[in-house]
């Protein structure tokens, strides 16, 4: 009964992951503004204002290096949630999908609430049997 109950919440968890890793894609393009911000800001697509000078190039710089480091963090963090859904459906890579439970506590609320879930399910003894007679 225990293993029903488990495989049930594996299935559960693995289907979150891919639910909170595609939130995850969508949020990751906001700093899209930034990096588009940036480019317009380097290449001189805003307009000189009466008096101000336009602002340095540097600036437009930092603007674009934040905006893509930024959005490829996001997107990098998106695709191991999923990838972490798919290896606990599969029950593979333990310490993976672990690792990455932690690491979804840092993003409030549905990382929070997946990754303390995940964390509890992944640390009960019979879970960890599944994932060895997975091999």
């Amino acid at each position: 009964m225990q293993d029903h109950t488990d495989l049930e919440h594996l299935r559960l968890l693995s289907i979150f992951h891919y639910v909170v890793g595609g939130i995850g894609v969508l949020f990751a393009c906001i700093p899209l503004i930034h990096l588009g911000l940036g480019i317009a800001m380097v290449s001189g697509a805003f307009p000189e204002a009466g008096q101000g000078e336009p602002a340095p190039d540097w600036f437009g710089y930092i603007f674009v290096a934040m905006g893509g480091l930024f959005f490829l963090a996001g997107q990098a963090m998106a695709g191991l949630t999923i990838y972490s859904g798919v290896q606990i459906k599969n029950r593979k890579k333990y310490l993976l999908s672990f690792i990455m439970a932690c690491l979804l506590c840092l993003f409030i609320p549905f990382g929070t609430i997946l990754g303390i879930f995940t964390i509890i399910v992944l640390s009960r003894d019979s879970v960890k049997q599944l994932y060895d007679r997975s091999f």
